[in-house]
């Protein structure tokens, strides 16, 4: 369940938020000051000296932005977080790449301060049932995880604590860190950004609301109760609040661990084929996302410890996202177009969901239209040609050596969609997020199986699945 890492701890969180806005407003200026400094000395040399210098002041000017949100912890914590995995097309390289480095902050709480914030939510009464290892299993930017075991029966439980305050501090937070990023001139102002970030405030509040993620951990958990293949925790009603989840103990190894990849490829392609037919069910049937890529969502229970088969545990469903029918049917309609090798049909879901342009020359929309449908590559059977080292000797696709997401990368870099694309809808950023989780998760599995008959199954209502 949690890291191996040693954490440090610290006595409180700063929540009050004149502290938070003077500690961020400094921070933005003083980067400002330094970037228009570098801008009125170093507009001599060549265009390509120039970018370069220009690259060099971004990457530091995020690193020291990144040091100061780092210090704050919290909900700014949490919000670099989200902006380095969804904001690509929002902002820039160096800028991603410096709030990537807030993955690795997992400073926790004293025991103290959690403890008193376990009596107030739960009352003494209630927390004395409980024996509660003071050392936390998981940190993380807006709480902590902590093994216990109920007195009465033995039963082992995990209790996910928010940090006092959070909850409270998450619109301010927003706000102070898009305005440092504005006066830290690192960003582009603009309805696209504004409408995106709207959507990062929603997901935050999402994030605090331990009883929306406690209600939607019990619907995914009903939902996969009878598929033998995948474990969802159970939330013990009678120990969570507001601000605290209790829920069932599940064991499991990291998908990247010793025991996991020493699995036979047969098991590891089992394990690979239920986490594509996870992701198909919550686009085609449940029209829920889990959109948080984070392997730490995910646990292998081995066949050895099930007694029947390996199993993938599912864990945090803060992130879980509802997506209506008007966006996902598009969606659909271009997967489904895809697959049939239908280049038409695909430019006009591109177009329907506002992420291609009609008055596009006709050459970018045709590439544009590749570019997606080559997405479908594992999916796609023989209708799509594959390069030999992403098929075995079976013809069964090899996610790990295909190196799939990179080729896409490469080849829409490569050709004229990038000077027209600019930002994809809301919507799509986070799906899309997710698409590249599954196919990584797939990917470090070193799994090798032919997706097709699992998406036919999604289709066409064909036979596929392999649940059961």
């Amino acid at each position: 369940m949690g890291s191996e890492k040693k954490r440090s701890s610290v006595s409180r969180i700063k929540t009050g938020s004149f502290e938070r806005r003077l500690s961020l407003t400094r921070a933005g200026l003083f980067a400002g000051t330094r970037m228009a400094g570098h801008y009125a000395t170093n507009w001599f040399g060549n265009r390509e000296s120039r970018q370069q210098r220009r690259s060099d002041m971004l990457s530091r000017q995020a690193r020291y932005l990144v040091e100061e949100l780092g210090q704050l912890k919290g909900s700014v914590v949490k919000i670099g977080q989200i902006m380095a995995l969804y904001g690509e097309h929002f902002l820039p390289e160096e800028v991603t790449e410096a709030l990537h480095t807030l993955e690795d902050r997992t400073t926790s709480l004293e025991w103290a301060t959690i403890e008193r914030t376990l009596k107030a939510e739960l009352g003494e009464q209630r927390l004395s049932e409980l024996e509660v290892d003071p050392e936390p299993i998981g940190a993380a930017s807006l709480g902590q995880v902590h093994w216990a075991r109920r007195r009465e029966d033995g039963e082992e439980l995990v209790l996910k604590i928010q940090y006092p305050g959070v909850a409270d501090a998450v619109d301010s937070d927003l706000n102070s860190v898009a305005q440092v990023l504005k006066m830290a001139r690192v960003v582009s102002w603009g309805p696209a950004f504004d409408e995106w970030l709207e959507e990062v405030r929603a997901m935050m509040h999402r994030e605090v609301d331990y009883r929306l993620e406690a209600r939607t951990t019990e619907s995914f958990r009903q939902k996969l109760l009878d598929d033998p293949r995948f474990i969802v925790p159970r939330v013990v009603e009678e120990y969570s609040s507001d601000h605290v989840i209790a829920s069932t103990y599940e064991s499991g190894h990291p998908v990247g661990s010793e025991p996991v990849q020493s699995l036979s490829l047969e098991r590891r392609s089992a394990l690979g084929k239920g986490a594509l037919e996870l992701f198909l069910s919550e686009l085609f049937i449940w029209n829920e996302i889990q959109t948080d890529p984070n392997f730490g969502n995910y646990r292998i229970r081995l066949a050895e410890e099930t007694g029947d088969r390996d199993c993938i545990v599912l864990l945090d469903f803060g992130a879980v996202q509802r997506y209506s029918d008007e966006f996902l049917g598009p969606v659909r309609d271009m997967i489904r177009a895809s697959y049939e090798q239908d280049l038409d049909a695909v430019i006009e879901g591109g177009i329907k969901l506002n992420f291609m342009q009609a008055d596009w020359p006709r050459p970018v929309l045709e590439r544009f239209g590749g570019v997606c449908m080559r997405v479908l590559e594992p999916l796609s059977g023989e209708a799509m040609e594959k390069p030999d080292y992403a098929v075995n000797e079976r013809g069964e696709y090899r996610w790990k050596q295909s190196d799939l997401p990179n080729r896409v990368a490469r080849e829409a870099t490569r050709s004229a969609i990038n000077r027209y694309f600019r930002m994809p809808p809301k919507e799509f950023v986070f799906l899309n997020r997710k698409l590249v989780g599954v196919y990584t998760f797939i990917a470090v599995l070193a799994a090798e199986f032919d997706g097709e008959p699992v998406l036919r199954h999604y289709l066409y209502g064909e036979s596929g699945s392999t649940s059961g």
